[in-house]
């Protein structure tokens, strides 16, 4: 079945590169008008070309999703001529240091690195939950993806304490927020993707991303694709009776 989001106005966080764009790009492609939102401006610039060339409508915001002033930012966007509420979220920006190439261990770990992690991978989506929701809410209609890793669910050789942390906990939030607002018709769902190419895989190095590619059932790393058409799905009336779930989209790994 087609995934259409013919007249619905998205926003995308960590829509600079990587999976974000790739998210943008495909919920512009199935019909949705975008807002882009990264600290990256000469990132953000290239998503905003690339979708324009689809024809519809995009807003660039260059913010930073770990600071509670993306808050009134979101809610500004709203009030841009031509673009309107949002009814669609992805919640997608994160980070993950490292130190030529490997974590930080849990004792190595600067606790003003950790606050930072904590603050774009964890309390980011819950500013942007907070900006859209009263409006969904009001309009009694919306929908939400949250990129969470298969990180939350196994011990990770490549991503430190901070990271695998955050997006445990992007799990729970995703699971109670689901829970508050299904009564106004407002689902909520998560993504965990495996390893997925990326200019943040690469930084471990192609011998690590290999050794993960052999433990991967699939028997190959996934593309940013493979999650933006899971999210372009979940964000659909085709998933119109999931909500609260977790869906790993990794290639069998973990099983």
């Amino acid at each position: 079945m087609e995934c259409s989001l013919a007249g619905r106005r998205a926003l995308v966080t960590g829509a600079g590169s990587g999976i974000g764009r790739a998210i943008a790009m495909e919920l512009a492609a199935s019909g949705a008008d975008v807002c882009v939102l990264d600290l990256d401006e000469a990132g953000l610039q290239e998503t905003v070309v690339a979708i324009e060339k689809l024809g519809r409508l995009v807003v660039p915001l260059r913010h930073d999703t770990g600071c509670d002033s993306v808050i009134g930012a979101v809610r500004k966007v709203e009030l841009t001529p031509g673009f309107g509420n949002i009814d669609l979220l992805v919640n997608n920006a994160g980070i993950s240091p490292k130190v030529g190439g490997r974590k930080r261990m849990c004792w190595e770990t600067p606790p003003d690195e950790w606050r930072k992690v904590v603050d774009v991978n964890l309390n980011g989506y819950f500013y942007l939950m907070s900006a859209v929701l009263p409006g969904m809410i009001e309009r009694r209609k919306g929908a939400i993806v949250n990129i969470s890793s298969m990180a939350a669910h196994r011990f990770s050789i490549v991503a430190g304490v901070h990271y695998c942390a955050s997006k445990s906990a992007v799990v729970g939030l995703t699971r109670q927020v689901a829970g508050e607002v299904a009564p106004y018709g407002i689902r909520v769902n998560c993504i965990s993707p495996g390893r997925i190419e990326t200019g943040m895989a690469a930084e471990v190095g192609a011998a690590m991303n290999e050794e993960i590619r052999q433990a991967t059932p699939i028997g190959r790393l996934g593309i940013p694709d493979d999650i933006a058409q899971t999210a372009c799905f979940l964000l659909s009336e085709n998933a119109g009776f999931i909500t609260g779930q977790t869906l790993a989209v990794a290639g069998g790994r973990g099983l």
